[in-house]
């Protein structure tokens, strides 16, 4: 009997370092360092830890480390103009729907500061928590 087809559905994710992990449903997902020189950035975590890129533009650098999935990123702000309370390391959280999460955090008591907007890989909004913490949430839709 012959073999049934694999479709996109059914066909299982191949066992590569590129391979993406599974999302979680508003689980910790991403990293994001925002930093003032990409390419001074890119040299000092590549020396220091053996991190690789993942280049999306003058920008933006996914952060993965050798043999293994994107993690994080480095996000160039050459302004730096963060407001006080805010800045180091940006935590996104991955949505199934992110304009459901949009509501959700507003009902919870927290204030989205910017999005959702478009971005390399989907949507994503930024809040802040009632203690200010920033965060984002992003979305591949």
């Amino acid at each position: 009997m012959p073999e049934t087809p694999k479709t996109p559905e059914t066909a299982e994710a191949p066992e590569t370092p590129e391979a993406k992990p599974a999302h979680r449903h508003h689980a910790l997902d991403y990293v994001e360092l925002t930093v003032t020189d990409l390419p001074s950035a890119r040299r000092f975590y590549a020396a220091a830890f053996g991190w690789e890129f993942n280049d999306y533009g003058p920008g933006y650098a996914g952060i993965r480390g050798p043999d293994a999935p994107e993690v994080g990123g480095l996000r160039l702000d050459e302004r730096d103009e963060r407001p006080a309370g805010r800045g180091g390391p940006l935590v996104l959280l991955y949505s199934e729907d992110l304009d459901r999460s949009v509501s959700v955090v507003r009902e919870a008591g927290g204030t989205v500061v910017a999005g959702p907007y478009a971005f390399p890989g989907g949507r994503r909004f930024h809040f802040t928590d009632p203690a200010g913490n920033e965060l984002g949430v992003w979305s591949p839709r």
